[in-house]
């Protein structure tokens, strides 16, 4: 049974790989040209989020960029496991409008991290400071991208049949991706909160499609009044 289940899998990765791998690199591509001209071009002035007692009690870990660089591999899953066209075109639509939110949330009130003395700027992070830098905080996408990923899975996996293990693996792997944003110190709590928040207004409305795609209503039942009996 583990066996079928795994060459389920390997078999819907398979499946139209070609056009899944140019959707993927596109979309990313787009996404990043877009991110960094909003960041780096401001049209407002920026703010800088205020910290909370929370921020100050997180232990910075700088090999949390682990994780935190897993997100471009995990949102990538979905799209990988997916056979039927109706689920890629869902997919499609949610992800562009998750970004085009996110990125009207940093065009129009733009946000930084603010830079706090003491907070350690360790050698494993600061490449990413310097390629990324503190803006376009929040929304937090890295969050909202990881929710939305976490849900799509969720689906993929009960389809497969997948068993515990792979649900806990999957929510352990989120969990993971969004806690590292704060142990890197590239996001404060608020921005994970409100990440956090995008992430799952837009997937639940999501799902909500799905699930009435994938069962629609059923029709509804001929009446069983004989049709002589209503004249």
């Amino acid at each position: 049974m583990k066996r079928d289940r795994r060459a389920a899998m390997l078999e819907r990765v398979a499946v139209r790989w070609p056009m899944k791998a140019f959707a993927n690199t596109a979309g990313l591509a787009a996404f990043f040209v877009a991110y960094f001209w909003i960041q780096n071009n401001p049209q407002y002035e920026v703010t800088n989020m205020p910290l909370l007692a929370l921020d100050w009690w997180i232990p910075h870990i700088p090999l949390a960029i682990v994780p935190y660089a897993t997100l471009w591999v995990y949102v990538s899953l979905p799209l990988a496991l997916m056979t039927r066209s109706f689920e890629y075109r869902s997919f499609g639509v949610a992800a562009a409008a998750l970004s085009v939110l996110g990125l009207g949330c940093f065009y129009f009130w733009p946000t930084s991290v603010p830079f706090v003395a003491g907070w350690s700027d360790a050698s494993a992070t600061s490449f990413l400071r310097n390629v990324d830098g503190s803006g376009n905080a929040c929304p937090s996408l890295h969050v909202a991208f990881a929710v939305f990923s976490w849900a799509w899975l969720r689906w993929l996996i009960a389809e497969i049949g997948g068993r515990a293990w792979l649900h806990f693996g999957n929510a352990a792997w989120c969990l993971a991706i969004i806690l590292s944003t704060l142990a890197i110190r590239q996001h404060v709590i608020l921005d994970v909160v409100a990440g956090a928040a995008l992430g799952a207004a837009v997937v639940a409305l999501n799902m909500a499609w799905l699930r009435r795609r994938s069962h629609p209503l059923a029709p509804p039942r001929p009446s069983s009044i004989p049709s002589s009996a209503t004249r």
